[in-house]
């Protein structure tokens, strides 16, 4: 069974950071990507970052680029966003996913699954 969970949310100031985790089990294979989104109040889930095992690439859009950074640790199946800069609309709750082909795009992002049940990530003014 493919599992997820994340970690590290909590409250932080605007311009602190915070970094989230998320561990991945039960996947056969080691071509996959995982990807994190998130979901604010109101609002749909969306995706914003995934990192490719399959050929390492990395993607980010517009709105956290330069500020997140995204990285993993395939041998203990670990992916962590490294959150600067955080802004009061990064507030949401955040969530990894896994595609299982390996494709990391913002193309792919309704391709990924297997939720976890998210960690909240709340930044003040």
């Amino acid at each position: 069974e493919i599992r997820l969970v994340e970690s590290g949310g909590g409250l932080v100031q605007a311009g602190g950071s915070l970094r989230l985790s998320c561990a991945a089990s039960g996947l056969r294979f080691d071509d996959y990507a995982i990807g994190w989104f998130r979901q604010a109040p109101g609002k749909e889930r969306e995706g914003f970052s995934c990192v490719s095992y399959r050929d390492g690439s990395t993607y980010y859009t517009d709105s956290v680029k330069g500020r997140f950074t995204i990285s993993s640790d395939k041998a203990k199946k670990m992916v962590y966003l490294r959150m600067n800069s955080l802004r009061p609309e990064d507030t949401a709750v955040y969530y990894c996913g896994v595609e299982l082909l390996g494709y990391c795009s913002s193309a792919a992002w309704s391709e990924f699954d297997y939720w976890g049940q998210g960690t909240q990530v709340t930044v003040s003014s």
